[in-house]
């Protein structure tokens, strides 16, 4: 499954950082600073008693996604949270962070800085957009792709949902754009049908995106 990454592109839909590539056969190759992202769509989740979608174990995804991309034989009791409740694999020197939304999941992989990653769906949210404009000094509702990068920018940081007011975010473009926060910058895309993804970091490195369905039993790596 691993050697499946090899040649692997970013996609064009979530293109923004540098056309790099997965090196050594998937291995942790090198001291270069980069984010992988892994984007997984799930079109086989169960569903409970009442037809709700059951997402997978945040820890599941982040094992499965550090064994896909660098071939590393991790369990959950490898992973660890600091007191901002960030993810990491210590014994690899990787910070992690993990979202999922309806039937897609995204795990966000960094050998250098800091990262946070979030999925928000298009839906109608007229209260919570108008909350999230206010904290953001706006006089407009906030929209879908400013609550995803502010989840990401949560979750990559210091800054709590109860000390967010004063957090800004500058006017969206393609690739990083850094926010208010010292150091940490924030991007967004679109990574599956009304589906935003965001990415949050204490600084502006290459990405490289990859898209994979486990749509079967055997999962494979599909190139963008």
């Amino acid at each position: 499954m691993v050697g499946a990454l090899m040649g692997l592109v970013l996609d064009p839909v979530l293109r923004g950082g540098r056309d790099s590539r997965v090196g050594g056969g998937g291995s942790l190759a090198g001291d270069e600073a980069v984010i992988d992202c892994l984007v997984t769509h799930h079109p086989r989740l169960p569903r409970d008693r009442m037809g709700h979608r059951l997402s997978r174990s945040g820890r599941s995804l982040i094992v499965e996604a550090a064994r896909a991309v660098y071939g590393l034989d991790v369990t959950a009791r490898d992973l660890a949270r600091d007191p901002h409740k960030r993810w990491s694999v210590p014994a690899h020197g990787l910070h992690v962070s993990v979202a999922h939304c309806d039937t897609y999941s995204a795990v966000a992989l960094s050998r250098g800085p800091k990262v946070g990653v979030d999925l928000q769906d298009e839906r109608d949210r007229p209260y919570a957009m108008r909350w999230l404009g206010e904290l953001l000094g706006r006089t407009e509702p906030a929209g879908i792709r400013d609550f995803a990068e502010c989840e990401a920018l949560i979750k990559a940081s210091h800054v709590t949902k109860e000390t967010f007011a004063g957090v800004r975010l500058p006017a969206w473009r393609p690739g990083w754009r850094p926010t208010n926060v010292p150091s940490y910058h924030v991007r967004s895309a679109t990574a599956g049908p009304a589906m935003h993804l965001a990415l949050a970091a204490e600084e502006p490195v290459p990405v490289r995106f990859l898209r994979r369905t486990d749509g079967t039993d055997a999962l494979t790596l599909e190139a963008a």
